[in-house]
């Protein structure tokens, strides 16, 4: 008897839920998992402290190449930072100024817009905020001087920022572009300000006589913090208060919902029927008004005048805040806290040790580094640990038999 002869393979089909058991259950989650979105959540204050540690190690070995041993650099840094009250209370007055610009920044970045003008705005609202803190009477109670040349301050940078507002929003320029060149502008105004005695230069009394504003009158002081020996002024709390202002804004009402929409997709906006012109104009004109106050604050601080070097380096250093924040308030103020430290910590080991004080500027670079680096790094792990998507199971499966012979 001969075996039947088969001419090709065999299928048969299994169903794939055969026998009708339940899916097994999800495995619980590693407890490293858990461990690992804890140090994602508190990623805003580690790593700025990461960072700022880093980039103080760096600067102590190179100040020891430059000449200085390493406990003399040591010394004069950690002093020069956090040694003494006073030096405390100078590194909050420079964070506090770098803060106020951050937060403007963010603001505008929810909208798409990114302000690079600080340096100029900051000069417009320092010059506005000393041609009124000069015109005032000398008995203005300080309720009302003090207020009047922060809103003077604000008008200035936010008229300042309204240029270029407004050439993005009716003519398509960058705004990258026209807030970058309005710095020079900017700042050659509070030049020409103070060199010429028919605006807002102190009479001159001898060939040595600076170029610079004549004092504020006495109301329109800062009131310092009381803190003993410090010199902290209410400039901090002004700006942890606006902070918390643009942060409530844009997580919490309409307004912050709409930026972001703008933000994300003007064609998609305009079909919402949202005022995307007017948005992108506020957005922007904010962010000139806070950069503006920061300003303001800087002429109402010691020495209380304008000078040529008032806004040297902040406009630029807050919008290093405001990149590197990512979006995140709560990640600006512990930037802006680092910085303004590691500025007042650069200071004294220049005086104190005789360091040159381009190592206070690598170490300023290192720390942008550190974080924007971390910050990628922490965004790349996380999205190469997101689940992917489970594949949909087929209904049926098909089994292949070999190929039988006779």
């Amino acid at each position: 008897m001969t075996a039947p002869t088969s001419t090709g393979p065999t299928t048969d089909v299994v169903p794939a839920d055969a026998g009708g058991a339940p899916p097994a259950p999800a495995p619980a989650a590693p407890t490293g998992t858990a461990w690992r979105d804890r140090l994602l959540d508190a990623r805003p204050v580690l790593v700025p402290l990461a960072a700022v540690l880093g980039a103080l190690a760096v600067s102590t070995v190179l100040a020891a190449l430059a000449g200085a041993t390493p406990a003399e650099a040591a010394t004069a840094l950690w002093e020069g930072m956090v040694g003494t009250p006073y030096a405390i209370g100078s590194s909050l007055n420079v964070a506090a100024v770098l803060l106020l610009v951050a937060t403007g920044f963010l603001v505008a970045h929810r909208a798409g817009l990114v302000n690079v003008g600080g340096e100029g705005q900051i000069a417009l609202g320092a010059v506005a905020a000393t041609a009124v803190g000069t015109s005032l009477p000398p008995d203005v109670p300080a309720a009302v001087a003090l207020p009047l040349l922060l809103l003077a301050a604000a008008v200035g940078g936010a008229a300042w920022a309204s240029i270029a507002a407004w050439l993005a929003v009716r003519r398509g320029v960058s705004e990258v572009i026209t807030t970058l060149l309005l710095n020079f502008v900017g700042v050659a105004v509070l030049v020409l300000s103070i060199h010429e005695e028919a605006l807002l230069r102190q009479p001159v009394t001898s060939s040595e006589t600076l170029p610079q504003s004549s004092p504020l009158v006495e109301p329109a002081h800062l009131p310092l913090l009381g803190i003993p020996e410090s010199p902290a002024t209410a400039a901090v709390v002004l700006a942890l208060a606006g902070a918390v202002v643009g942060s409530v804004v844009l997580r919490r009402t309409a307004t912050g919902v709409r930026l972001e929409a703008v933000g994300r997709s003007r064609p998609a906006s305009l079909r919402l029927g949202l005022p995307v012109d007017r948005l992108r104009f506020s957005a922007l004109t904010t962010a000139g008004a806070t950069s503006g106050v920061a300003g303001g604050v800087l002429v109402a601080s010691v020495p209380h005048v304008l000078d040529e070097g008032l806004a040297s380096g902040y406009g630029f250093s807050g919008l290093v805040v405001g990149l590197l924040a990512r979006g995140s308030f709560t990640a600006a103020v512990g930037i802006a806290a680092a910085l303004g430290f590691l500025v007042s910590g650069g200071i004294n080991l220049q005086l104190a040790a005789g360091v040159p004080a381009s190592i206070t500027q690598i170490a300023e670079s290192l720390i942008i580094l550190g974080v924007a680096g971390t910050a990628i790094w922490t965004v790349r792990r996380t999205s190469r640990s997101a689940p992917r998507r489970p594949r949909r199971r087929p209904r049926t499966a098909v089994r292949t038999a070999p190929e039988v012979s006779s």
